[in-house]
């Protein structure tokens, strides 16, 4: 004899269904959509009653005795009634709404996307086109350039060669041993069109090295520009000084003053070290949100996003079809397709309400983000919702990750709001998160002359109140991206 824990197929459905984001949940309602014939979309304004006849002590009857459990109902939470243990009413929108649109408003000739003739900033390609990889755009310029089969069967090699970032990863003695030998084709020619695909668009592309690249770009800068030569010297000669910032030996060995190394480092820091991240070969990701927070007179509501999924229901006429004392096949069948889509329907509906109290906790414990930012985050961790929500920590991991949520300061992870904390000189708690913020608005701040060490914005942080070691805050310092002291000093 033992003791085991048996998960039954609901409950693995429901799981399944509470860690997928709002994506792949759609993907998966559509795919019940398409297995199970009970199941269909409630469109805005159906209202109906579906008969059960798999329920207890009923008999079979006609579709509009029963109402069916439909998935998604419009929920919205109010922060301040949490603590009375209630949870706000939905939102009503009467059946008629007063119009205010004449016919021509609604169905027009022409499309509403297209510009207009003053729209001098849109562009068609952004809207319309796929992403293009940067070996496309150069082989469209290699079709447009008159050249020999030979160079052109060199030009197509290069490409090949050349990285997301615009630089050429093999060296021209590889290239030159992967030919075959009977084309008899010399390093010269490898260089020379190697020069061809370098004045390809964009500047600085096909480059060996970092120098080679920012050269490829101030040649193709005018010939008057001011101080180009000297960025052509610095970047040719002295482009490990600028990458160590060792402004005083540039000084000396470019025979130049401060004011005038200044301009000629600001020439040097308006090209792109990265030509090719300017041809942008993935479509653009977009973040759909499965819970809307809003303010509205002092209060904080919390809702799901009803546009995100679509709603389901059971279909009325199909389950009327099911008898209860019929036990063949295609009863069987549409008894057994009747409980699945329920079950969809009630995992999606438990998906919802334990987001919804999710989120609803989260807002109320982080009103002060909400207020006032980053800085007023308050430290967080599962087990704090976990206990507040009554459910475990592994269900509250699941509920957070890939889930995200709209605020008046922009759309978050939910996994975003929890943070450790550190604690304070006077007894209390600061969030990872706050003193992320506070190394950022340092950091902003800071002389670039002389900009802070990490020992001395720990100092500034422990005048503050908060008691953080160097290295913590330099692994702060690198989450959020910020280079080293030594790396931040400029010329003013």
């Amino acid at each position: 004899m033992g003791q085991q824990l048996t998960m039954t197929p609901q409950l693995q459905q429901a799981i399944r269904l509470l860690q997928l984001s709002t994506l792949d949940l759609q993907q998966e309602i559509q795919e019940a959509l398409e297995s199970n014939p009970m199941l269909e979309r409630q469109e805005e304004g159906d209202d109906f009653d579906n008969a059960d006849p798999m329920a207890d002590n009923v008999e079979a009857k006609p579709a509009a005795d029963v109402q069916e459990p439909t998935y998604q109902e419009s929920s919205t939470t109010t922060v301040d009634n949490l603590e009375d243990g209630e949870w706000g009413d939905s939102e009503r929108i009467p059946n008629e709404l007063p119009v205010d649109t004449a016919w021509e408003d609604i169905y027009q000739t022409s499309a509403s996307s297209l510009p207009s003739n003053d729209d001098d900033e849109w562009d068609f390609t952004t809207r319309t086109s796929a992403g293009e990889s940067l070996q496309s755009h150069l082989l469209w310029q290699l079709n447009l350039a008159p050249m020999s089969d030979t160079d052109r069967l060199i030009a197509v090699t290069l490409i090949d060669c050349i990285n997301n970032q615009g630089y050429l990863d093999e060296s021209l003695e590889e290239l030159l041993d992967a030919f075959d030998p009977e084309l008899d084709i010399e390093l010269d020619e490898i260089e020379a069109v190697l020069h061809r695909i370098q004045q390809f668009e964009p500047a600085g592309v096909g480059a060996r090295t970092l120098s080679e690249c920012l050269l490829l770009q101030l040649r193709q800068l005018p010939v008057k520009t001011k101080w180009l030569a000297e960025a052509q010297r610095l970047v040719s000669d002295y482009i490990d000084l600028l990458g160590s910032r060792d402004y005083a030996q540039l000084m000396r060995r470019m025979k130049i003053k401060e004011d005038d190394l200044r301009q000629v480092i600001e020439l040097v820091q308006s090209l792109n070290p990265r030509p090719g991240s300017q041809i942008e070969s993935t479509e653009a990701e977009y973040v759909v949100p499965d819970v809307i927070v809003r303010k509205d007179n002092e209060r904080w509501l919390v809702e799901l996003n009803q546009e995100a999924v679509p709603r389901l229901r059971v279909n009325p006429q199909y389950a009327g079809f099911v008898r209860r004392a019929d036990t063949s096949a295609d009863n069987t069948f549409m008894r057994n397709q009747l409980q699945e889509a329920r079950w969809f329907i009630k995992s999606l509906q438990s998906r919802n309400e334990t987001l919804m109290k999710v989120a609803t906790q989260i807002v109320e414990h982080q009103r002060g983000f909400l207020e006032y930012g980053d800085e007023a985050m308050k430290p967080l961790v599962l087990h704090d919702i976990a206990e507040a929500v009554g459910m475990h920590e592994s269900t509250i991991s699941r509920v957070t990750t890939q889930k995200f949520m709209h605020t008046p300061r922009g759309i978050y992870e939910l996994k975003y709001f929890f943070s450790s904390h550190v604690s304070t000189s006077e007894g209390g708690e600061c969030s990872s998160t706050a003193i992320r913020a506070i190394i950022k608005k340092l950091v902003a701040a800071e002389n670039q002359k002389k900009p802070l060490s990490d020992s001395k914005i720990a100092g500034l942080l422990e005048a503050q109140g908060i008691q953080v070691a160097r290295r913590t805050v330099a692994k702060y310092r690198e989450s959020l991206g910020i280079a080293p002291s030594s790396e931040r000093k400029r010329l003013m």
